[in-house]
């Protein structure tokens, strides 16, 4: 019987010689504390008002949340708010730029922040095709409840563009470490 790194080798052409290396998902491992943020393109407002995140996280202290939906119940109802109510304290602890990511696209990420009174306090940032979440290792497939791939529940304290705490949630469901009272007990 053949081995699988045997059949594989003998149907490759005949031109494609060497060492073949391959990488799966379980060798992921999740953004933690001292990595940096990957530089990613995300959009604020519109699909042609393109945010980088290392422009806007690379300097100073700021504090990242991110939601599985737009509009969604606990995002809605508990996540977000807390993020609004507290941003003025959270803004005495030091804290420059607050931002909500979600993997939506940016005309629902604009309109749930209007919809929240989100404008002048939390920026709301959508990653639209899932590239910040995924390196960063944050994706969730929720194709049966949410139609495709989107965001764990997480926050995060992010100081010149390193991870200097992150919270995410075991269940992505509540709001057990990630709410806005969780993070400022980390700055």
């Amino acid at each position: 019987m053949q081995s699988l790194r045997q059949f594989v080798i003998s149907t490759l052409p005949r031109a494609v010689t060497g060492r073949y290396l391959s990488t799966t998902a379980a060798l992921n491992m999740p953004i933690k504390e001292g990595d940096k943020l990957p530089d990613v393109d995300l959009f604020e407002g519109n699909p042609h008002n393109k945010v980088s995140t290392q422009a806007l996280f690379g300097k100073g202290k700021s504090v990242i949340f991110a939601v599985p939906g737009a509009f969604t119940p606990t995002c809605s109802e508990k996540h977000a708010p807390g993020y609004i109510q507290n941003f003025a304290q959270l803004k005495e602890k030091g804290v420059q730029t607050v931002a909500c990511i979600a993997v939506n696209d940016p005309f629902v990420m604009d309109a749930w922040g209007k919809s929240m009174g989100a404008e002048t306090k939390v920026r709301m940032l959508a990653d639209t095709a899932a590239a910040f979440t995924k390196k960063i290792d944050m994706a969730i497939d929720l194709t049966e409840i949410l139609g495709g791939v989107r965001s764990r529940r997480y926050a995060m304290v992010v100081e010149d563009g390193v991870v200097k705490s992150i919270q995410a949630e075991p269940d992505n469901t509540g709001l057990a470490c990630s709410a806005a009272t969780d993070v400022m007990k980390l700055l």
